[in-house]
């Protein structure tokens, strides 16, 4: 059965003066759609400038027949997909490597002391080494005179250009250039999705693990994509003492992000990625919040196809 909303709106001007709306209908995709959903379509609908408080009232969803493109569908947004894994108290990323101590600084108990009433805050204190959780590599993880991640400038960072390769640890470990051919790689971003992510956290995630070999690295270097990232316990093969990959990548200047998570839940491609660390002197490796930007109507079939897949594996 089709839906329709119908309510009533109040929009305030930031530089005075508002308007008001009666028994508006619109069409939506679903059963129901959110306030705050409905108000930022009314202000694109409506290409309002200079809008500060917005008022949803009187919402009623009503079983009518679409007379357009439902809202849903019609909302150009984008969808953001968090590629990062959670860091914890004690969460070993790299063995070997001591685990994140995160507590209390300044506890909230503690603080009301300071304050009127019932005012209290926490300050958290986290002692950590760089190389915890998601994080990227900068060149100077790698090279005495190489960019930290201060010196790197944030376009390297941000919104780049994406692609995400699909290479299953279930069909191989090594990931060699032949993976990679056959794609638009040039100046982006390069996600390979082995799955491993899948393991995190656990013994089998740190052994016999997805890597890229040094003739995969090179040839990356060779397309000169912007940064490689991998959901895998490290991009070059840890059984041995080189590190041929990050010698190759962060050796011109390729960003490299380890441990990456969810990878499957994005498109091949029509992305960007971002992942920022904080602005360190000095520091070559540091955490960080990677994620991806997504067209909704792009996320909504690749969403769409995952759970369809989730089915047929349950089965």
């Amino acid at each position: 059965m089709e839906k329709r909303v119908k309510f009533d709106f109040e929009i305030f001007f930031t530089n005075g003066g508002s308007i008001k709306g009666e028994d508006f209908r619109l069409d939506i995709s679903g059963d129901d759609i959110i306030d705050s959903a409905l108000a930022d379509y009314i202000v694109e609908d409506m290409q309002l400038l200079m809008v500060g408080k917005v008022n949803i009232l009187n919402k009623e969803i009503l079983i009518e027949s679409h007379k357009r493109k439902p809202i849903d569908e019609s909302v150009v947004e984008d969808v953001l997909i968090d590629l990062s894994h959670t860091i914890e108290d004690g969460l070993i990323t790299y063995k070997g490597l001591p685990a994140p101590i995160i507590c209390d600084y300044l506890s909230r108990e503690q603080s009301k002391q300071n304050y009127d009433s019932d005012t209290s805050f926490q300050i958290g204190k986290i002692e950590m080494i760089s190389n915890t959780g998601t994080y990227i590599d900068c060149p100077f993880h790698r090279f005495a005179d190489g960019k930290d991640t201060a010196q790197t400038a944030l376009k390297d960072f941000v919104q780049l250009d994406a692609v995400m390769i699909h290479i299953p640890f279930t069909e191989t470990l090594k990931i060699t250039e032949d993976h990679l051919k056959n794609r638009e790689i040039r100046n982006k971003a390069v996600l390979i999705q082995t799955g491993w992510d899948k393991h995190w956290n656990t013994e089998l995630y740190y052994q016999n693990h997805p890597f890229l070999t040094e003739q995969a690295a090179m040839y990356l270097r060779d397309c000169k994509v912007k940064l490689v990232g991998i959901d895998s316990h490290n991009i070059d093969d840890t059984d041995g003492r080189r590190r041929p990959v990050h010698t190759v990548l962060l050796g011109a200047g390729i960003l490299i992000v380890e441990h990456l998570c969810n990878l499957n839940k994005l498109p091949a491609e029509n992305f960007t990625f971002t992942a920022v660390p904080p602005k360190f002197k000095g520091v070559g490796t540091f955490p960080v919040r990677a994620f991806a930007s997504v067209k909704r109507n792009n996320y909504i079939q690749i969403r769409n196809c995952f759970q369809q897949e989730t089915q047929l594996h349950e089965k």
